[in-house]
C-alpha cells in the first residue's frame, strides 16, 4: 500500500514564534533551525499519530480494489480522484457518481448498481487521490497536537546533533490519545 504525497502542507501546525517563544528564544540566529525542528516535530508528530494535521494530498496505491476501500492519514478532507490500471497500463478515471466516499470513516466505497473493477494489472492498480488534515489553519489543529509539536521541538532543540531514537514518555502520552489503533 505505497503513499504518495502530492501536495505538501503549505502551513506548518505551529508558528516560529510560536516555537521560539516556547523555547524562550530571543535572537534570530537559530530560525533557520527552528523551522526545521518545527517540521521534523510535525513530521515525528503524523508518523506517531498516523494523521495528517495540516491540509496535504496523497495518493493510496493499491494492487486491487477491495470494498469498502480505507483510506490512511485522517482526517478525510476529500477523495479528488479515483483511477484503476488495466493489464495493458490503461488508466481509468471512475466517475465519482459511481463511488460513495465516508469522510467520516475514512473509506470509499463502490455504489451498489457499480460492479467492482476487474482486469487489472498486477500491481499498483488503483490509485486513489485524496485530501487529509485536520485544515488549512494552524488554529483547525487540536491545541493538544500543537503543545505536543512544541514539546517535540524543545526536545529536538535540546538534543541537536545527539540524534535521539525515542520521545520521551511525556510527549508520547500527549500524542496517545490522537494514535490511531489497530482493529
Amino acid at each position: 500500500m505505497p503513499l504518495e504525497l502530492t501536495s505538501p502542507p503549505s502551513i506548518e501546525p505551529v508558528t516560529l514564534a510560536e516555537a521560539k517563544a516556547h523555547l524562550k528564544v530571543d535572537t534570530t540566529d537559530d530560525d533557520t533551525l527552528i523551522t526545521r525542528l518545527i517540521a521534523a516535530a510535525r513530521t515525528r508528530a503524523e508518523w506517531h499519530t498516523g494523521r495528517a494535521l495540516i491540509t496535504q494530498g496523497w495518493t493510496l496505491w493499491r494492487d486491487s480494489w477491495c470494498d469498502p476501500l480505507a483510506l490512511p492519514l485522517p482526517p478525510l478532507q476529500a477523495v479528488t480522484s479515483v483511477k484503476t490500471y488495466g493489464r495493458d497500463d490503461a488508466e481509468h478515471l471512475l466517475d465519482s457518481a459511481d463511488y460513495t466516499v465516508d469522510l467520516a470513516g475514512g473509506r470509499v466505497t463502490l455504489k451498489d448498481n457499480v460492479a467492482p473493477p476487474v482486469d487489472l494489472r498486477r500491481i499498483n492498480a488503483v490509485a486513489i487521490a485524496f485530501t487529509a488534515g485536520y485544515g488549512d489553519q494552524t488554529s483547525d489543529v487540536p491545541d493538544q497536537l500543537r503543545s505536543a509539536i512544541l514539546a517535540i521541538v524543545a526536545f529536538l532543540y535540546e538534543h541537536r546533533g545527539e540524534a535521539p531514537a525515542e520521545l520521551p514518555q511525556d510527549i508520547a502520552a500527549m500524542l496517545a490519545p490522537y494514535r490511531l489503533l489497530k482493529v
